[in-house]
C-alpha cells in the first residue's frame, strides 16, 4: 500500500483505453445492470451514470476469480473520471470489501488488491485517502490480515499528517489499526497502539482525559497489560494522564494496576481480600494474574537483594510455593526477561546477574545506593587484600635480593682468602731456591 507521490494530477490506470460511454457500457454488460444501460442511452450525467453502476459493483463478489481483477480495475478506473470521485469511492470499497464466494482461497488478496489500488490512485494528500484506509483497515480486521498492514504502519504517522485529520480521527485510526492486530493475534501489537490512541487526549484539558471515550480506552488498556503474558512493566501505562483519572473514574483498577506496578504477591493476596469476589465479575482470570505477580514478586525480590544470593527459603516465602518448585519459577522468571541469573542447588542460593526494576522511584535510588555502598565496601576490602599482598611480595622480593647479596658477598670474601695463602707459599719457595 505504498502512498503515491505524483501530485498536480491524479493518476490513471494505464492499461484501460476507450471513452467513459464505452467503458460504462461495457460495465453495464458485464455487472448485467439494465438500470445503468438506460441512463447511458439516455445521456445522463456520469455521476448518475457511476452511481447506478457501483450500486450495481456487490455482483462483482461473483465474477469468477480470473476476471475480478480486470473487472474491478474497469470499475475504479470509471469512478476515477468524476469530477468528485470521493461521492462514489467508499461505497465501491464497501462493495469490494465483500467475500469472494467464488475465491476462498486468494479472494482475500485480490480484494485487497482492489482496495490499495484505490488508495495509490488518489493523491497523497487527498482526504478521501483516509476514509479508503479505514476501509482497507476493516476488511484486514475481518480477514484477520495484520501481516499484510504491519510493513506501511511506519508511514502512518506521516499519512495523518498529510491529510490534515484531528485528534478524533488519529484515535479512531489507531483503534482500529490495534483491532486488526488483535484479530490476528498479535496483542502486544494492539496494546501498543491503543496506547497511541490515548497518548492522542490533550493532557491539558481535564475534560478530555476523564471524558467516557478516554477512560473506556484506558480501561481498556489496563486489562490488556494487566493479563498479557508478556507485559510486566506498567510504568509507560501509569504515565497516561488518562490513566491516571482512573483513580476517580474505577478506583479498583486503579489500585490494582499499582499492584501490580510496584507491589509483591502479599499485597495481591490483600487486595483480593478486600476486594473478595471483584476479579471474577470484572472477567478477570485469577489464575493468570496470580502467577504473574509471582513472578514479578521474584523480580522485586532480586532487585532488593544486595548480596546478589537469594536463598530458596525466601523465594518459598515470598511466592508461596514449596521448594521443590523453586527452580520452576526461576525458569520462568528468566524467560519471562525479568531476571538473569542461575542456581546453585548445592548452596541452596539464586544467584542474580541481572534484573529490570519493575519501577525505579526514590525507593529504587535508595536501594540502589544501598547496593553500590555494598559494592564499594566489597572492592575496598578486596583492594585493602591487593594491596596488602603487594606489600607482601615487594617485602619478600627485597628479603630475597638481600639474601642472594648476602651469599655473593660470602663466597667474594673467602675467595680473596684463598689466594693470599697461595701468594704465601709461593713466596715461601722461592726463599728456599735462593738459599740454596
Amino acid at each position: 500500500m505504498p502512498a503515491a507521490t505524483t501530485e498536480g494530477y491524479r493518476p490513471q490506470l494505464t492499461f484501460v483505453d476507450g471513452s467513459f460511454e464505452e467503458l460504462a457500457g461495457e460495465m453495464a454488460d458485464y455487472l448485467k445492470s439494465e438500470e445503468s444501460k438506460k441512463l447511458i442511452a439516455s445521456g445522463a450525467s456520469q455521476d448518475d451514470i457511476l452511481a447506478k453502476l457501483v450500486a450495481s459493483a456487490q455482483t462483482l463478489t461473483a465474477v469468477p476469480e480470473k476476471e475480478f481483477t480486470a473487472a474491478s480495475n474497469l470499475m475504479i478506473h470509471l469512478v476515477m473520471q468524476s469530477p468528485d470521485p470521493k461521492k462514489h469511492l467508499q461505497k465501491l470499497c464497501q462493495a469490494f470489501a465483500r467475500p469472494l464466494p467464488s475465491s476462498p482461497q486468494h479472494g482475500a488478496g485480490l480484494t485487497l488488491n482492489a482496495l490499495t489500488t484505490v488508495f495509490n490512485l488518489l493523491s497523497p494528500e487527498d482526504p478521501v485517502r483516509a476514509n479508503v484506509f479505514q476501509e482497507i483497515l476493516k476488511f484486514l480486521k475481518s480477514n484477520s490480515m495484520y501481516d499484510a498492514l504491519k510493513p506501511y504502519l511506519e508511514r502512518l504517522p506521516e499519512w495523518l499528517e498529510t491529510w490534515d485529520k484531528d485528534e478524533d480521527f488519529q484515535r479512531k485510526v489507531y483503534e482500529e489499526v490495534a483491532e486488526v492486530a488483535i484479530e490476528s493475534g498479535e496483542e502486544e501489537e494492539g496494546y501498543n497502539f491503543i496506547l497511541k490512541a490515548l497518548r492522542t487526549f490533550d493532557e491539558d484539558e481535564k475534560s478530555e482525559v476523564t471524558s467516557e471515550d478516554a477512560q473506556r480506552l484506558s480501561l481498556r488498556a489496563v486489562k490488556m497489560a494487566l493479563l498479557s503474558n508478556t507485559h510486566f512493566l506498567f510504568q509507560d501505562l501509569r504515565a497516561i494522564p488518562s490513566v491516571q483519572a482512573l483513580s476517580d473514574s474505577h478506583p479498583v483498577y486503579s489500585q490494582l494496576l499499582d499492584t501490580f506496578a510496584e507491589q509483591d504477591l502479599e499485597d495481591y493476596d490483600d487486595f483480593n481480600d478486600e476486594h473478595e469476589g471483584w476479579v471474577e465479575k470484572e472477567k478477570l482470570d485469577h489464575d493468570k494474574l496470580h502467577r504473574k505477580m509471582r513472578l514479578l514478586t521474584f523480580a522485586s525480590l532480586a532487585a532488593t537483594t544486595p548480596s546478589r544470593e537469594i536463598d530458596y527459603a525466601k523465594i518459598t516465602k515470598a511466592l508461596q510455593i514449596p521448594e521443590e518448585d523453586v527452580e520452576m519459577w526461576a525458569i520462568d522468571v528468566i524467560r519471562a526477561g525479568l531476571v538473569e541469573g542461575k542456581l546453585s542447588q548445592q548452596r541452596r542460593l539464586f544467584l542474580v546477574h541481572k534484573v529490570t526494576y519493575r519501577v525505579f522511584g526514590d525507593k529504587q535510588y535508595r536501594e540502589l545506593a544501598t547496593r553500590v555502598d555494598h559494592w564499594r565496601a566489597t572492592l575496598q576490602n578486596v583492594l585493602g587484600v591487593i594491596q596488602q599482598e603487594q606489600v607482601n611480595a615487594k617485602a619478600q622480593k627485597e628479603r630475597e635480593v638481600q639474601e642472594l647479596e648476602r651469599k655473593l658477598n660470602s663466597v667474594g670474601m673467602g675467595g680473596e682468602r684463598g689466594g693470599d695463602r697461595g701468594a704465601g707459599r709461593r713466596q715461601h719457595r722461592e726463599r728456599n731456591d735462593n738459599d740454596d
